[in-house]
């Protein structure tokens, strides 16, 4: 069975996983996955990483202004003067999309966190691309004309979502845990229907509209598995830790918050009139 760092399981047993390290730091102290138990330094300083990494997830979106995907400059100019196909220049767009969308990223990087095996990786990838592809093709060629910033805001609440997932949030609460895998497909129609408003901004010209928009598509995925295969490779490496347990509820931690940082200034930029 091929591996992405951790032998066995699949995504279920994630919700287990991050229980079992959740109280760390906060309560009671759980033991380290060799056995041994954290000093009251270590504890302090992870209590100091989630501070830290919350603040700095909100602070690094507030600071860019939350334009997650925008399409804006001489990429902007561009799309807006082409007539005809450019196959080149928007597989570049669409790719070049993908790797700097952190919201997008955020989300990928919420669903891989504790995929175990290739084949899931896959999977759950497969399905939010399938997602993402229907709403971006059909939002583009016929004009759903949806508020870009509530759609967004959608796509902050996916990001929060699914590290409140990561975080056992759903089983502690509730006593159950969504599908996983009709979730993601779901919030991928949300992920298309970002980038399909983005699109519909710049008024593409009709003139090899078709052909466009599949290169546009296709750079993305080219994107997702570019930054996927790095976010891969932090994650096995950070699984090689006996402490990638407090580790990953601080990241999922800091994911939820970004989250909610998405979701509120986008909720503003409606309220206020703002695109986003």
């Amino acid at each position: 069975m091929t591996s992405c760092g951790l032998t066995g399981g699949d995504t279920d047993s994630a919700s287990v996983f991050i229980s079992d390290h959740l109280v760390l730091g906060i309560g009671s102290v759980n033991a380290w996955d060799d056995g041994s138990f954290p000093d009251e330094r270590t504890l302090t300083r992870l209590r100091h990483l989630w501070v830290a990494l919350l603040l700095g997830a909100a602070s690094m979106l507030w600071a860019s202004e939350a334009a997650a995907h925008a399409i804006g400059g001489r990429d902007a100019a561009f799309v807006a003067a082409t007539h005809g196909a450019a196959i080149g220049p928007f597989l570049y767009l669409g790719a070049k999309h993908m790797v700097t969308g952190y919201d997008h990223l955020l989300f990928l990087l919420g669903v891989i966190f504790f995929l175990r095996r290739f084949r899931d990786v896959v999977l759950y990838v497969s399905l939010f691309s399938l997602g993402h592809s229907i709403t971006l093709l059909t939002g583009v060629l016929f004009g759903f004309g949806l508020n870009s910033s509530l759609v967004d805001a959608i796509i902050g609440l996916s990001v929060a979502y699914k590290a409140f997932d990561n975080l056992g949030g759903f089983q502690r609460l509730a006593g159950f845990r969504p599908d996983p895998r009709a979730v993601v497909f779901g919030f991928g129609l949300a992920h298309g229907l970002g980038l399909a408003t983005k699109l519909e901004q710049l008024h593409l010209n009709r003139e090899g509209l078709v052909a466009n928009l599949l290169a546009f598509n296709f750079g993305v995925e080219l994107g997702q598995i570019i930054a996927l295969s790095v976010l891969l490779a932090v994650i096995v490496t950070a699984r090689r830790s006996r402490t990638f347990g407090s580790m990953a509820v601080g990241a999922n931690c800091a994911i939820m918050a970004a989250g909610f940082v998405l979701i509120g200034y986008h909720l503003s930029g409606y309220v206020w009139g703002i695109a986003s």
